[in-house]
């Protein structure tokens, strides 16, 4: 066994996930940079991690320029492939952790360009200073502070403001959950900011919405429809997902999909995202 790529592996993961949003392309990018590795003339590289580093975020910048392609033909709204499941209603992993993996703020990251994420990655998340972060990218560590600084404005706009205790979190969620389950538009209303979103990734594969559905009145008519066509083959409980919680939804015994929510300051859901690609849930709970 490599030892030395292994023992880096679970950080090369972590960086080709964040940057990729997806954990079947990750996993790819992290293959690759072993093949690289051990083309190498390892002898001559210093730094081990850092070359490791370099080649994952080198060819992590070249596949997302791939799969941005790809994800502007995708049929209906394009969300990121969870990473870890679990039907564990229990604690949950640390908000931090959770924080820098959530669908949601994967979500967002998929509104920077490519040498953009990467750059904000490496310096918020993996703590990387410039001039490294300049090395690797290519580019002057003034154009890197700028490529942060931009990202940090594009997402700190958009991300939620308003941390949430993690029991509270659970606990709304699961009230939504059981709202969601019975049809009941007055509860779900209740639990819904007024301007709430909900996004569906069925891929073109299963039944799913095909564009954002904005505002309180549609969510919950949606999910009074969608209650009236389920049967007792349908199963939901709480569980994680990468680390925050979420409502786990099973027909026949099989993985149907993921929901995760975000709350406002007052406890209100403020946005509602739904993986059913059934491509993005396949092995979660095996």
């Amino acid at each position: 066994m490599d030892t030395v790529f292994e023992t880096h592996r679970p950080r090369l993961m972590a960086l080709a996930y964040r940057l990729l949003g997806s954990r079947s392309d990750a996993e790819e990018v992290v293959q690759d940079a072993w093949l690289r590795w051990h083309q190498a003339d390892r002898d001559a590289i210093r730094d081990h991690e850092g070359w490791l580093v370099t080649a994952t975020t080198r060819l992590g910048i070249d596949r997302l320029r791939l799969v941005r392609t790809e994800r502007e033909v995708y049929p209906g709204p394009w969300l990121p492939e969870p990473l870890t499941a679990d039907d564990s209603p229990g604690p949950e992993q640390h908000a931090d952790v959770a924080g820098q993996v959530s669908l949601a703020f994967l979500a967002l990251l998929e509104k920077l360009g490519p040498e953009e994420r990467a750059a904000f990655l490496l310096k918020d998340v993996f703590d990387h200073d410039y001039a490294q972060i300049a090395e690797l990218l290519g580019h002057t560590e003034a154009n890197c502070r700028q490529m942060v600084s931009r990202a940090r404005t594009r997402v700190q706009a958009e991300r939620t403001r308003f941390a949430v205790a993690p029991d509270t979190h659970r606990r709304l969620l699961e009230r939504f959950m059981h709202a969601m389950h019975r049809g009941d538009r007055v509860s779900i209303m209740a639990l819904l900011a007024a301007d709430a979103r909900l996004i569906s990734d069925g891929g073109g594969k299963v039944t799913a919405v095909i564009r954002p559905l904005d505002g309180a009145q549609r969510i919950a008519d949606l999910y009074w429809a969608v209650a009236r066509r389920t049967d007792d083959a349908t199963k939901v409980r709480l569980g994680h997902v990468n680390g925050e919680p979420a409502m786990l939804r099973f027909h026949a015994g099989r993985l149907h999909s993921i929901t995760t929510i975000s709350l406002d300051a007052d406890g209100r859901i403020t946005q509602v995202l739904s993986v059913l690609n059934p491509d993005k849930l396949r092995g979660l709970l095996s």
